[in-house]
């Protein structure tokens, strides 16, 4: 499958849920997510087995990468079962789940046993009164710092830790992280801070580029810059010159990378968006419930891949 842009569909990104049981403020504000708010129902969350059966036509259609995500991911029930039957398609070569890690130590031994076998977790600081701040006053530093021990413990190797780095919030803070995961297999990847949705009353002038948060690195620990894995990867990749580590830098302001983008992604009620930004989708849990044959799905997703101009 290629898009107008002559980009092949590669990566598939699925919400299991819309719920989060954090409100960090770039992301679902409390402001706007608050008890007022209408969650799905559980009956507009697509099925495990829709899940899996939308899945497994993405793969025929040239998919082998595949994301579970939210909302947080593990507040769907038995998660693990859906991870199972995941990790059991022909065709998949990466599955992986992203977490903000606050129920990942009850959950990791489960998930790794089921077959998950990547995890990325989202922490922006050491610093629990920084990282309520971002959080909506939610969640503990030490609870997802045990999370990650335990997953470490239980299999999960090169654990990517996700730091969104905000002026004046969290920046001062980078070097604490980079000391903590530094001579672990653990990598870090510094995100500049992006406009998500409109939600989050982004400027720019809370953006930290990439150079910058490279630049506070290198006055303590010297780095040098390594080739990327594949060419749709969208963070630059750094090592330590004394080979302790590798740290990640995801530069969507300063150095957007949208241009060699293969990503797709179904919504937890079964929506397909071509790009994080969209405002239009297309719906695939109507279909599905309607009894459309695999290839009807495919004809839809198709339409929508050929002539995605997302850049």
């Amino acid at each position: 499958m290629i898009d107008s842009l002559n980009r092949p569909m590669r990566d598939l990104r699925i919400s299991v849920i819309d719920r989060c049981n954090f409100r960090c403020t770039y992301c679902m504000p409390s402001e706007k997510y608050d008890h007022s708010y209408r969650f799905l129902d559980k009956d507009e969350w697509l099925s495990f087995e829709e899940i899996v059966r939308l899945t497994r036509i993405f793969v025929q259609m040239g998919v082998t990468k595949v994301r579970i995500t939210g909302g947080e991911p593990l507040l769907r029930p038995d998660l693990s079962q859906l991870v199972g039957r995941l990790s059991r398609l022909t065709g998949i070569d990466d599955l992986a789940l992203t977490t903000n890690g606050s129920l990942l130590e009850a959950q990791a031994s489960t998930l790794y046993e089921s077959g998950l076998k990547r995890l990325t977790v989202s922490l922006d600081t050491l610093n629990e009164g920084i990282s309520r701040q971002m959080n909506g006053e939610r969640g503990s530093v030490a609870q997802i710092l045990k999370g990650i021990a335990l997953a470490q413990e239980v299999g999960f190797q090169s654990i990517k830790i996700n730091t969104v780095v905000q002026r004046g919030v969290n920046d001062h803070t980078i070097l604490d992280l980079v000391r903590y995961f530094r001579g672990t297999s653990h990598v870090i990847r510094f995100i500049e801070y992006m406009d998500v949705g409109n939600q989050n009353r982004w400027d720019v002038g809370h953006v930290v580029p990439s150079a910058e948060i490279v630049a506070i690195i290198e006055r303590e620990f010297p780095l040098k810059r390594l080739k990327a894995r594949y060419d749709s990867e969208v963070a630059s990749r750094y090592g330590f010159v004394d080979g302790r580590g590798e740290i990640g830098f995801i530069s969507s302001v300063s150095q957007p990378f949208c241009a060699n983008c293969s990503r797709i992604r179904l919504s937890a009620d079964g929506k397909l968006y071509t790009c994080l930004f969209a405002t239009r989708s297309t719906d695939l849990r109507g279909p599905l419930r309607r009894g459309f044959s695999d290839q009807e799905i495919i004809s839809i997703i198709q339409s929508v891949w050929s002539a995605r101009i997302d850049r």
